[in-house]
């Protein structure tokens, strides 16, 4: 079968391998399509971080090189003996969280040592992946397998609403208009946001935030953040989240924030930063972070898109096929600020 495996540093072969097989309580999945994410793009440009280049990958005990694509959907198209939960031929998303099982409580597991499907382990930048039955949500008729390919990165927003606190009718403001930026916005409204304002340095990308719903879109290179939303909340937003990675927008966000409020920090700093503290302190903002999902939230991910409740397919800017993931993939995403979601072809099932 082909698969898309990292080797090193900007290291990524498209190349064919021997399909894997399945054990007992094992699915095999017929990948559709298969989102590439900002992780992928850090793992790429500056890893391999999930696996050490020397060695094995604590959790799943894989090595280098591993089949990447943490974020896919496809048809099942075999099943192990013991297989209970999923049969031939259904539709699924698959969750490719790996967590430690130290802890029953998944939301503190999720904090002892985890991994991804497609990052510690093979995934799905390829046209088969086998993993355990427990890692597939099954999928209703009306969901397009491409849609379903978005489940992952929405789930990553869907859980830092939930670590904010939000409540209905409560103002947000979203740093960041990349990727999860944009989930974010989809997740706050259907969290019953009221005045949705983003912050970006790229028109394009504001210009996609209005899209998919943003109330206010603002470059943060023409309009200071601060005082555009205190013109409008004297007091500051009721939430807001950093999804950025840049310390100029974390302070923003500290300052935008009502006394009393929380910011929620859910993109990777790469780097050490600084801040004031006593700008919380002073102000009473509280600050929480959210990396990754608990079952729960991807299984309530997908039962919302089934619903209708939250529709990702704007986030989808563009489809390739798996030969051309580094040149119309990768390289795409870091060079063109039009681009969001790129999806790579596998079956190309809906």
């Amino acid at each position: 079968m082909r698969a898309a495996r990292l080797y090193d540093n900007q290291d990524l072969r498209v190349e064919n391998i021997d399909t894997p097989e399945v054990g007992a309580k094992d699915i095999k999945v017929r990948v559709a399509w298969t989102g590439i994410c900002g992780s992928d793009l850090h793992e790429y440009n500056d890893g391999p971080l999930s696996i050490p280049k020397d060695g094995k990958q604590p959790l799943t005990g894989h090595s280098l090189p591993v089949t990447m694509g943490h974020e896919f959907s496809g048809v099942v198209e075999e099943v192990g003996s013991e297989v209970t939960k999923v049969a031939v031929g259904d539709r699924v998303a698959v969750n490719p969280l790996i967590v430690s099982g130290k802890n029953p409580d998944k939301l503190i597991d999720m904090y002892q040592g985890f991994t991804f499907v497609g990052l510690g382990a093979d995934g799905g930048f390829a046209d088969h992946v086998v993993v355990d039955e427990s890692y597939a949500i099954k999928l209703t008729d009306n969901v397009d397998l491409e849609v379903a390919a978005l489940v992952e990165p929405l789930s990553v927003s869907m859980q830092a609403v939930r670590e904010s606190e939000i409540e209905f009718g409560d103002s947000v403001a979203i740093f960041g208009a990349g990727p999860i930026g944009l989930a974010q916005i989809l997740a706050v409204k259907a969290a019953g946001a009221r005045d949705v304002f983003v912050f970006d340095l790229s028109d394009e990308r504001l210009e996609k935030a209005k899209e998919v719903g943003a109330d206010y879109a603002i470059n943060s290179g023409e309009t200071d953040p601060v005082e555009f939303v205190r013109n409008l909340y004297p007091y500051g937003v009721d939430r807001s989240f950093e999804v950025a990675g840049v310390p100029q927008t974390l302070n923003q966000a500290i300052q935008l924030t009502r006394p009393r409020g929380m910011v929620t920090i859910t993109s990777i700093f790469t780097h050490p930063i600084e801040f004031r503290v006593y700008s919380l302190t002073s102000t009473g903002v509280r600050l929480a972070s959210s990396l990754g999902y608990e079952d729960d939230i991807f299984a309530l991910t997908v039962k919302m898109i089934e619903t209708g409740q939250i529709d990702p397919s704007p986030l989808i800017t563009d489809r390739i096929e798996l030969e051309d993931i580094v040149d119309k993939g990768f390289k795409e995403l870091q060079n063109n600020k039009r681009q969001a979601k790129i999806l790579v072809k596998l079956s190309g099932e809906h």
